[in-house]
């Protein structure tokens, strides 16, 4: 659940302050789940966003503190996307990141959308990004480890690895942006594309569509089927048993759309 600006320890408040100045006016964040808070901050110098996790028992880091730490790790390497981390605060059991604030609203990905063509930019800039070394040992093919051997999923691509709408920000004067790299990593180049096939869906799209649209990228059409079968097949094996412990909105709604990607590579395989 989250917690509220007001929930800060004054001496988390009184560190930023220090860095800001007064706060006069404090804006949550509407969604979002890889902080305890989120939101946009009003200073005299201008606004910020701020996310900040508690550590979950002293000196240890819970979740939401390691994906934080993560953000800002990856930050300086990845600002041609990602808005500018300008400061860091750790005091009375939080970590607090302080970014630029964007004026932006979230990509439309439903069929025919000409955000979609801003979206190709993005992944074809990020596919011939190198890879920081902050990132060498994040291998992305570990989440589905435990739905069988996952080697084929390895690689040296620098993959964001969590391209929902909501993280592609597009300004009206064309500036576009890519929020929360706490799923960054490095795997095979196609992942990106196959992660974004279930927002695909649940934007509108068929799986048929949908992999029509992301075989424009040829780190699609040059892998092989079987990997991306394999894929697909432990994607939605894994959002089935990640249902038995968050079975909220959201959730059902993504493993539904696995589990639609899943039946399609199915049926389209040819027969054995």
């Amino acid at each position: 659940m989250r917690s509220h600006w007001p929930d800060l320890p004054a001496e988390v408040l009184d560190a930023v302050t220090a860095r800001t100045g007064p706060v006069h006016r404090v804006e949550p964040a509407p969604a979002g789940n890889h902080a305890d808070i989120a939101a946009t901050i009003h200073t005299t110098d201008g606004r910020l966003f701020v996310k900040a996790a508690r550590r979950t028992v002293p000196d240890t880091d819970g979740p939401e503190v390691r994906s934080l730490r993560w953000e800002a790790a990856i930050n300086p390497h990845v600002t041609e996307y990602a808005p500018r981390l300008h400061w860091t605060v750790e005091a009375g059991g939080w970590l607090l990141l302080a970014f630029e604030h964007v004026q932006a609203r979230h990509a439309d990905y439903a069929p025919g959308s000409p955000d979609l063509d801003i979206v190709a930019k993005i992944i074809e800039g990020l596919q011939a990004h190198p890879l920081p070394g902050v990132l060498e040992r994040k291998r992305v093919e570990r989440r589905w480890e435990s739905m069988g051997d996952m080697t084929p999923l390895a690689g040296s691509t620098l993959l964001h690895a969590d391209l929902n709408p909501a993280n592609v920000l597009l300004g009206d004067d064309g500036t576009a942006y890519v929020v929360d790299w706490t799923f960054a990593g490095r795997g095979a180049a196609f992942l990106e594309m196959a992660l974004l096939i279930p927002w695909l869906l649940q934007a509108g799209h068929t799986p048929a569509a949908a992999e029509h649209w992301v075989s424009r990228f040829p780190a699609w059409t040059s892998t092989a089927s079987v990997t991306i079968d394999l894929f697909a097949r432990a994607f939605a094996d894994k959002w089935r048993a990640n249902l038995a412990t968050n079975n909220e909105v959201w959730a059902q709604e993504h493993a539904a759309s696995a589990q639609s990607w899943a039946a399609h590579r199915r049926a389209s395989a040819p027969p054995s």
